[in-house]
């Protein structure tokens, strides 16, 4: 992390690719957090799967760009929040950067990558819990769970609606070619609103469903 007061040069790639695509930047600090974690995130790559994309600019537009639109696209009123397979943190390392008012606990059952969430919420010095197991073994509910690119995501959809408290919110990022499956796969307990579309392109889009009471 650049500890000059200036932005670090990875920070300043992502403001500018959130510039770009018409997002408000970061301010400096939590940029620089960002590149802290992408530098993280590259070294634990070398040696764990974390994710397929490893240059840093894929990881940039794609993973951090994405995750960032998604913490900001989030109710205002949510506190608590569950990532539901969290794998390398995303969105919910993004969420505890850009939205340090909401609780978010990382749920992810490979050892390996538990180990590097841990990691990274200790150096980037974020409020989140780590649950290193399956989310499905929580026994509380979330005003807020979020997934993303999951194995099985059926059958993840479906657990995971099931840990959202009432009048609580489901948010999914997935494409609007899966977006009818997977809300059909969540039950007929939630309230979708219309997508919000996602950094990159128009295939990418945030799902958003809040369980009715």
């Amino acid at each position: 992390m650049n500890s000059s007061g200036a932005p670090g040069r990875i920070a300043a790639n992502l403001n500018s690719l959130l510039a770009e695509s018409g997002h408000p930047v970061l301010d400096l600090v939590i940029a620089n957090r960002f590149e802290t974690y992408l530098y993280l995130l590259i070294r634990w790559n070398s040696r764990t799967n974390l994710t397929a994309i490893r240059e840093e600019d894929g990881i940039l537009r794609r993973h951090f760009l994405e995750s960032i639109a998604c913490a900001r696209a989030l109710p205002a009123e949510i506190a608590t929040l569950l990532d539901f397979g969290s794998g390398a943190g995303f969105p919910g390392i993004p969420v505890a950067l850009c939205r340090p008012d909401i609780a978010v606990t990382l749920a992810e059952s490979q050892g390996k990558k538990a180990s590097f969430l841990r990691e990274a919420v200790r150096v980037l010095q974020i409020g989140a819990k780590v649950h290193a197991a399956r989310a499905e073994s929580l026994d509380t509910s979330f005003e807020c769970v979020t997934l993303r690119a999951v194995d099985k995501m059926g059958e993840a959809v479906r657990a995971a609606s099931a840990l959202v408290a009432a009048g609580g919110w489901l948010a999914l990022l997935t494409t609007h070619a899966q977006s009818g499956v997977i809300q059909a796969v969540a039950g007929p307990g939630f309230d979708w609103q219309r997508a919000v579309p996602m950094p990159g392109g128009n295939v990418r889009i945030l799902l958003l469903g809040r369980r009715m009471a």
